[in-house]
């Protein structure tokens, strides 16, 4: 890559870009804590957060101010220090928002990890980050997240801390944290890290992606007017908070920089989010393919008004035109598809968009300084109309990865271009149509699985040669996963139950868990002798057009 300047072990955009997009007025030189301090004082007594959980709790401007500032101290108190990073792995409770602030306040780094994740990806978060806290819910979904987080500070000499949302066990209760508020040091600056999140990654773990609060809040900005989001919308966050699509997209955040109001989802199935709706006035929310499906044909039994909902943005993975066609005759809002990525550049049908537009398309960019480059495999430039690589650069897309050099020398072009490993279109109007995948990663409803973690974990039982994991058609999720696998020679039977509950207990989030296992004598091979995936996708698909029984 060409020589950049490292700000917090991340490439940092050319001081000459940096230019253009604060001359562009992009990049304005806000943060996340001085936002919220801002709505804090221009509408205390407007409800910010609404946490349906147990008891309805509602927390206002001023109190979530309040309580961020309250808690910073608090962290402050205990060594957590600007620079500093905190894995955060919390559901939708209105504390996710309370420890992010805080952090966002001092300065130190939320690593956002996922409710589903499980202790082979937390260790690596701890680890690799070096993190000094880990917030975590006591019990969710019926996962004691107390127990994981022991075996994890265990082995991680950096963490330090683990506080609790709920009963602590041996760890420390978030409530426990001291909250005299004390005068706080200087925070960080607009152009500083904000937070690291997750990568779909296509192989191994995910990699993390560094974000600035000016980056970040400009992205939010664009996507609030793009949706018309203002003061008084209602976002329902019915996905999990930390991913990116709820998180910015507008998103939770983009509602509180509105000024807007937060509901949080303890759930995004019917029975829990359309009462809400219906309570609370919800008039956007944003969900993934298999949900809206779930959704629309929901609504035509529901006895709860859903009348209030204009907009509902469909995102995360493709979402199929059958499937678009069906989101407005049944919730009777309209649909906005996003395509975007937690890397950076996201892209929106707009709302005036015509209706053939909006169910063919997956959007175009936010910014007019977003740029698109759809390429052949040589990295040359193909006509509008033709289907290729998406590279892009922009004011909020990274130019690296966190602490990885070496994977950014081939995920970046030389001048700065993110090869994003989809293959799309790009029609006269500028709208996007996604075709599929070039990168070895299957995109199971929204949630990224990458091939080769699988098969690391995979190769690790004592049965097993070699394997290798390929998506496989899904009506449903779009796609799911398939294990093929080659047993040792002389090797104990084993059958497919065997080889998932084997992944399952190394620790991995349920939905990485293979869905499918098939045992073959061996892979088809490429003319250079590499496993020829592309023929395996193809078995597979094939045997499950012709209706077999999966194993």
């Amino acid at each position: 890559m060409s020589p950049q300047a490292l700000t917090q072990d991340a490439p940092a955009h050319p001081a000459e870009y940096a230019e253009r997009y604060r001359a562009a007025g992009y990049w304005r030189g806000e943060t996340f804590g001085r936002m919220l301090r801002e709505r804090a004082a221009a509408h205390p007594d407007r409800i910010a957060i609404v946490d349906p959980a147990g008891e309805r709790r509602a927390w206002t401007y001023g109190e979530l101010d309040e309580r961020a500032d309250r808690l910073a101290a608090g962290f402050l108190d205990r060594g957590i220090a600007k620079g500093d990073r905190v894995v955060v792995q919390l559901p939708n409770v209105a504390e996710f928002f309370e420890v992010v602030f805080a952090l966002f306040r001092i300065g130190a780094l939320p690593v956002f990890a996922l409710p589903a994740h499980r202790e082979s990806e937390i260790r690596h978060f701890c680890a690799f980050t070096e993190a000094v806290a880990y917030v975590i819910p006591d019990v969710a979904a019926g996962f004691d997240h107390r127990e994981l987080a022991t075996k994890v500070r265990a082995e991680v000499a950096t963490l330090r801390h683990v506080f609790v949302v709920g009963e602590p066990g041996e760890h420390t209760a978030l409530r426990d944290v001291p909250r005299d508020t004390a005068p706080l040091q200087d925070g960080p600056a607009p152009d500083d890290l904000a937070f690291l999140q997750l990568s779909g990654g296509s192989t191994g773990v995910p990699k993390l992606i560094p974000r600035t609060h000016d980056d970040y809040i400009y992205s939010l900005r664009g996507s609030n007017e793009i949706c018309a989001v203002d003061e008084n919308s209602v976002y329902l966050c019915a996905l999990p908070a930390a991913h990116n699509f709820p998180l910015s997209s507008p998103g939770t955040l983009g509602a509180l920089h509105a000024g807007a109001r937060v509901v949080l989802a303890p759930q995004p199935s019917p029975d829990v989010a359309f009462p809400l709706i219906e309570r609370e006035g919800v008039t956007i929310t944003g969900l993934v393919p298999p949900l809206a499906l779930v959704w629309t044909e929901a609504a035509a039994s529901t006895p709860h008004d859903l009348s209030s909902l204009d907009v509902l943005l469909v995102g995360g993975a493709k979402f199929s035109e059958e499937a678009a066609r069906r989101v407005t005759p049944a919730l009777g809002c309209t649909l906005q598809q996003v395509f975007g990525m937690a890397e950076g550049l996201v892209n929106y049908t707009r709302l005036d968009d015509p209706y053939e537009t909006i169910v063919t398309t997956q959007g175009r960019p936010i910014s007019p300084d977003d740029e698109i480059r759809v390429v052949d495999d040589a990295d040359a430039d193909l006509p509008v109309g033709a289907t290729g690589h998406l590279l892009t650069r922009g004011p909020y897309t990274i130019r690296g990865y966190w602490r990885a050099a070496e994977h950014n020398a081939t995920a970046f072009t030389e001048d700065g271009f993110y090869r994003t490993g989809d293959i799309v279109r790009r029609t006269e109007t500028g709208h996007l149509v996604v075709e599929g995948r070039a990168k070895d990663q299957i995109n199971r409803g929204g949630e990224k699985v990458a091939a080769e973690e699988i098969e690391n974990h995979i190769l690790a039982h004592p049965a097993v040669h070699d394997a290798a994991v390929v998506s496989m058609p899904d009506d449903y999720l779009g796609e799911r996963t398939c294990a093929y696998v080659v047993l040792r020679e002389g090797a104990e039977p084993v059958r497919s139950p065997a080889i998932k509950k084997f992944v399952r207990e190394r620790g991995l989030a349920a939905y990485k868990v293979p869905d499918r296992v098939e045992f073959v004598e061996r892979f088809p091979q490429t003319g250079i002798g590499k496993v020829s995936k592309k023929d395996l996708r193809a078995a597979i698909a094939s045997r499950l057009s012709s209706v077999s029984p999966p194993r």
